[in-house]
């Protein structure tokens, strides 16, 4: 499984940023523009928290597995594994819908005066940090269910030629 990566996750921002910006301009030619629905940041917000708790919660069962703690209850490999795909697809999806609502956030500070325009700019606003919140949750739960191998990704343990 490939760890997610920054870069990615940046590229998808600002694509889906441009694009939104530039199709909000559009609409906004043709008539008024959609609103920005109040439960985005809220739903956003709630991945976070559901991807933060599993990562502590994962974390904690680790550690106590690693103690070798009497009781403790050990971590499936494969519930990891699946926890860490939703967790990057999370962070992919997160970085897209972030990126829209940045770029229309960004279209919208053209007209602040506006109430319902503020309104709409500041639910923008706080998707976009809802958004990195459920990135930076999809990271640290990537960073807990690595194994103690993958600690250190330009070492090679494998078999293979021996460099000098």
């Amino acid at each position: 499984m490939k760890q997610l990566r920054l870069g990615v996750l940046a590229g998808l921002f600002v694509g889906a940023g441009v694009l939104s910006w530039a199709g909000a301009r559009l609409w906004e030619s043709f008539g008024s523009l959609p609103s920005v629905p109040l439960a985005a940041p809220i739903v956003l917000a709630a991945i976070a928290a559901v991807l933060t708790a599993t990562a502590l919660s994962l974390r904690s069962r680790l550690k106590a597995q690693r103690e070798r703690r009497p009781g403790a209850k050990g971590v499936e490999p494969l519930m990891a594994a699946r926890a860490v795909v939703f967790g990057q697809a999370s962070a992919l999806v997160a970085a897209l819908v972030s990126g829209m609502y940045g770029g229309t956030g960004v279209f919208l500070l053209g007209s602040l005066d506006i109430p319902s325009r503020r309104d709409q700019a500041i639910y923008a606003g706080f998707s976009v940090v809802a958004g990195i919140a459920v990135i930076a949750a999809a990271f640290f739960l990537e960073r807990v269910c690595r194994l103690p191998d993958d600690s250190d990704p330009g070492s090679s343990t494998g078999p293979g030629p021996a460099h000098a």
